[in-house]
């Protein structure tokens, strides 16, 4: 038997050696093909997992679609393009109950989890599974953050293994605080509103710190579905959901019942009216100068989500629109006067208004800034500014009659001369052949440093006829000349932007007051003024009077009836108005004096609507018969320190 046993042990043993094998062999096979499928699974589940952000101020700017917000002079949006972001808000500045109405509906276990809350995942998964369908997500505000920041939004389970890997990373770098902060300043709350602050801004009309319990509940409602949620358009929907998150408020112990049955019973309604669709229209060429100025003030760098503060005020523009359409609407067809801009600066220089065209989508050319257009006889002030500086005065004797200055010989808008007047009956009256005789005696380069001193950047070509506004301008560089009358000489730089910011609150660029620049003697000034207070008075420019209130302004048209501009001023404001058409194409006898100050008056009294009188720094004008003005420049003329500074020669062109 020994043998037997012998052998029978032997085989036993290798039977086991080789079953060990066999075993060795398959384990070493299973983890062979487990290490395969791992590594295939991990690199299908991570292979494209973006780089985990190391800051919270990576995620701030990530992901932002263009956006730039137009806020007029007291900070209110006028319009936006792009998704609507507003200034990021810090958890300290925030109602305990606005966050905590995010948390209690999205993530209650939000400060005891590291960035993934399993109880509420396998809970999510459970009803899903039960359901057969997709109800719930299961995700925490961390995981939110990463889809909506960092991920693409899509429900596939590789996309939730990747949510899950990088919130455990966020949750590594990022406080939870900051993570909140994130969360409730890049959430999408519908209407195109991203965060607490643009939402609270877009529906009622407030900023988020001063949200009430209701208010805060509806916007946490909104994450689950913003747009089918959006109470502008479902409210009552809304109001159900809001509901369902004051209920989980009072579960969580964040509010007591007394705070839940009082702003159940009294849901948040939208009070801030919708925004306008049509606001990017209506503010257009207030839109576009914005953009331009800004991209000059940031040196054309990108910024893509732009808070632009202007100086504008929207009030004082829609009367500047409706002045200019109501005049034109009125009389534009029968004088065959298509278009308008008007601009109006207050006395530092903003640009309180402007209108830059009839339709912004029948035409993005702004009038106001862009179009260069001969000024005609609004440019004499200018030209009589240099002869006050060069030692005329207002009384001074100059002769209104034919005059040829070598081979150009201009002629009055009348056709008419009325030989020896005084300079200020030569403005009043708008005669050409004087400004021509003006230049030409003072030296026509004179006249060019003199309008470049006060505001003009368009290039002034030394010729003759500039003296008669034959070069181009714009109106705003014109309206801004003016103000220096105002002024007592002083002038300030025009600006429009007020600052620049993104939506995090930064600031890129803020404007900075400055004292103005002294570019007329002050005596030179008040003379100036005076006698533009006579062309309104009894002059070309009636038609622009301000009853009870002083103003001076100068008329012009220019040649063939192609311009007409009223450009003047009050202790308020310098406002100018210019009408053609934009294809120079003549109008039928409009002259400055005509729609051009009917629509300046229009505007200025609407703009002064409510305003104190205050009077201008300058003297009225004494007013003079055509007699008395006469004899004034008949014994101006007689003076001998001004019986050789005229010399008869010059043209007229208008009013």
């Amino acid at each position: 038997m020994e043998p037997y046993r012998a052998d029978h042990m032997m085989e036993r043993q290798r039977r086991e050696r080789r079953n060990r094998l066999i075993a060795g062999a398959i384990a070493g096979t299973v983890l062979f093909f487990g290490i395969i499928v791992s590594g295939s699974l991990w690199h299908w589940a991570f292979h494209d997992l973006p780089d985990t952000p190391q800051s919270a101020a990576e995620l701030w700017s990530t992901r932002r679609e263009p956006s730039v917000t137009l806020q007029d002079m007291n900070g209110d949006v006028l319009a936006v393009r792009g998704p609507l972001y507003a200034r990021a808000v810090g958890l300290d500045t925030l109602p305990d109950h606005v966050p905590n109405a995010f948390l209690a509906i999205e993530d209650q276990r939000f400060f005891d989890h590291a960035g993934v809350d399993y109880r509420g995942l396998m809970r999510a998964v459970w009803t899903n599974i039960g359901a057969g369908r997709s109800l719930q997500g299961g995700s925490t505000i961390t995981m939110q953050l990463v889809k909506n920041l960092i991920l693409s939004p899509e429900r596939r389970l590789r996309r939730k293994l990747q949510e899950i890997r990088i919130a455990w990373a966020l949750e590594d770098q990022l406080s939870k605080t900051e993570i909140l902060e994130l969360y409730l300043n890049r959430i999408y709350l519908g209407a195109r509103a991203y965060g607490v602050e643009a939402a609270a801004q877009r529906y009622f009309g407030k900023s988020s710190t001063q949200l009430d319990l209701a208010e805060a509940a509806l916007l946490a409602a909104l994450p689950k579905a913003p747009s089918r949620l959006d109470p502008t358009v479902n409210l009552e929907a809304a109001q159900a959901r809001a509901a369902i998150v004051l209920a989980a408020m009072l579960e969580a112990g964040f509010i007591d019942q007394a705070a839940h049955d009082q702003a159940l019973a009294n849901p948040a309604v939208p009070s801030a009216p919708p925004l306008d669709p049509n606001a990017g229209v209506t503010w257009g060429h207030v839109f576009d100068y914005a953009v331009a100025e800004a991209d000059r003030l940031l040196m054309n760098e990108d910024i893509p989500d732009l808070v632009i503060r202007t100086t504008i005020n929207p009030e004082l523009t829609r009367e500047a629109r409706a002045a200019a359409l109501g005049v034109l609407d009125e009389q534009g067809d029968a004088l065959g006067a298509s278009e308008a801009a008007v601009m109006l600066l207050a006395p530092d220089g903003a640009i309180r208004a402007f209108h830059g065209g009839r339709d912004y989508l029948d035409s993005q050319f702004n009038r106001a800034i862009q179009a260069q257009r001969q000024p005609g006889s609004a440019f004499k002030p200018i030209v009589f500014t240099a002869a006050l500086e060069a030692g005329y005065d207002p009384s001074s004797a100059v002769w209104d009659e034919p005059v040829d200055l070598e081979g150009w010989t201009p002629q009055n808008f009348s056709g008419n001369y009325r030989g020896l007047v005084t300079l200020q009956e030569a403005l009043k009256r708008s005669i050409n052949t004087v400004a021509a005789q003006i230049g030409d005696q003072l030296g026509i380069e004179q006249i060019v440093e003199t309008g470049q001193r006060m505001g003009i950047r368009s290039p002034l070509p030394a010729l003759p006829s500039i003296a008669l506004g034959a070069a181009e301008a714009n109106l705003l560089e014109l309206t801004s000349a003016y103000a220096v009358f105002a002024r007592d000489g002083q002038r300030h730089e025009p600006y429009f932007v007020v600052s620049l910011s993104n939506s995090r609150g930064e600031v890129l660029y803020e404007h900075e007051a400055s004292e103005p620049d002294q570019v007329l003697r002050s005596e030179v000034a008040q003379s100036m003024s005076t006698m533009m207070q006579d062309v309104i008075l009894t002059g070309t420019g009636r038609r622009a009077a301000l009853p009870g209130r002083a103003s001076g302004g100068k008329t012009g048209t220019s040649q063939s009836f192609r311009d007409a501009w009223f450009i003047g001023f009050t202790a308020d404001y310098t406002a100018g108005v210019w009408v053609g058409n934009d294809d120079d194409s003549p109008m039928r006898d409009v002259t400055g004096g005509g729609l051009p100050a009917q629509i300046w008056q229009r505007f200025m009294l609407d703009a002064h609507e409510g305003l104190p009188v205050r009077p201008l720094s300058a003297a009225a004008p004494r007013t003079r018969s055509e007699r008395e003005e006469r004899l004034a420049a008949f014994y101006s003329e007689l003076s001998d320190a001004f019986s050789d500074l005229l010399d008869p020669s010059g043209p007229d062109d208008e009013d």
